[in-house]
This record gives structure tokens, sequence and C-alpha cells, in this order.
């Protein structure tokens, strides 16, 4: 990404049509993929920073292209200061002292980003979080069928299969893991059921999803500490809690 700095008497650069009049000292986020940005003028001097020492995605790189900051206050300020103090010290950049000052303005410029990246992000948790609550009522009314995957799903919610391993892993989990967990929840209920004392282990495994019973066993003794079968005789016939 490009940062730019308008110097005194600026020409134009290319900016959102909604933003206001530029002024000395304002800042400007570029794409660096598009080259064409740069050929606005002498007036501006650009900064090129690497997205991964920002710590911002190719998706917010979009959000941010074109974006004009007035450099009058706030960190916008102190970046437009330090950034035009280092304008004219050549003789700066191959030193340690060059480095470090290097390294200060990444992380003024990367606190900046961040500010202004802020309502954005804030916008896509709450999306995000609206996206996974309907994937997991999807996902509990779509339990017993064999077919469901990460794959099913993403394409029931016209998402990719990276975004919705992004859902999940933002909640600490894994789609896997939680449709596992579900299943063996759903398979657990109804082990303790009283009219399904005559059903076998497997039948239920199976009708949940989990198509070999000894897998389905050992996931429900590394979960509940006993086998299927032993919850299934303690709960029907003592009337265990479920």
């Amino acid at each position: 990404m490009y940062l730019g700095l308008e110097r005194p008497s600026p020409e134009t650069f290319p900016s959102r049509q909604d933003q206001p009049a530029s002024a000395a000292g304002d800042l400007v986020l570029l794409d660096a993929l598009r080259p064409e940005h740069l050929a606005c003028g002498n007036e501006i001097v650009f900064f090129r920073v690497p997205c991964s020492y920002l710590g911002i995605t190719q998706d917010e790189v979009l959000h941010l292209t074109g974006l004009r900051v007035s450099g009058a206050d706030g960190v916008a300020a102190l970046v437009s200061k330090f950034l035009a103090a280092l304008i004219g010290e050549d003789g700066l950049w191959n030193s340690t002292n060059g480095t470090r000052l290097a390294l200060n303005a990444v992380d003024l410029i990367a606190l900046l980003v961040a500010e202004l990246l802020a309502p954005h992000r804030s916008e896509s948790a709450k999306s995000g979080n609206e996206m996974l609550t309907r994937i997991r009522s999807y996902i509990e009314e779509n339990l017993m069928d064999p077919d469901l995957s990460p794959e099913s799903i993403a394409r029931a919610h016209h998402i990719s299969v990276r975004y919705l391993h992004k859902l999940f892993q933002g909640d600490g989990t894994t789609v896997s893991t939680h449709i596992r967990q579900r299943r063996l929840a759903a398979c657990r209920l109804d082990l303790g059921r009283l009219p399904n004392r005559r059903r076998s282990v497997a039948a239920v495994a199976q009708s949940w999803g989990f198509p070999s019973p000894s897998h389905f066993s050992r996931l429900f003794r590394q979960t509940y500490g006993e086998s299927p079968s032993e919850w299934q005789v303690a709960a029907s016939g003592q009337g265990r809690n479920v």
C-alpha cells in the first residue's frame, strides 16, 4: 500500500468522489497494485508500506484505497508531521537510525490504519456474527443429513468455504468440530429416551450421520466418559437426566 503525503500547492491525485478538497499535509491511501495512482504530479510524496507490516487484508486495502485523511489533527497529524520531517533526509535511510525511524513510521501508519478501519471491522464483525447465527441454525435443522459438510453449508449460504471456516475460527472452533459435537449431543439425547430403549446404538448413530459404529462409540466415550451402550442402559433404566 502507498501512503501519499500532500506537499504545498498540491496537484490533483486520484481519490474517492465523496472526499473534500485536499490541503498540504493531508494523507491519501493508495493501492500499490495500481500504478496509475502514482501518475499524479510532483507535489505528493509516496511512502510504500507492505500490507503485512500493517496487519491488513486485501479486502481492507480495497476499503482504504482512495481514502483521503486530513493531516490537521489526531493520529493523522502525527503521521503527517513525522513523514514530512523525514523527507529530504536521504542520508538517514542507510544508517541504523534510518532503520529505526522507518520502523517508527510504520508503527504510526499502522496505528492510523487501524483507527480508519475500526468502523469497517466493527460492521464486518456484526455481519459475520449474524451470518454465523444463521449457519448454526441451518446446521441444527440439517444434522440428520448425511451429506451435511462445509461445502454444502457454504453453498447453501452463498459464501466460500474459506469464509465459512474463518467464521468458525473466530468463534474458537471449526465447522466439522461443531457438527460433530451437535450430532453427539443429539445421539446422547436420543439414547437416553425411554422410547428408544430397543433401538440399537448403531441405528441411532447412523440416523445422526455416524455411519461407523466403532468410530461413533470412540467419539462418544472420549466426549462423555462412557460408552453409548452404558449411557443408554443407565439413562433409560434409571431415569438419569440427559
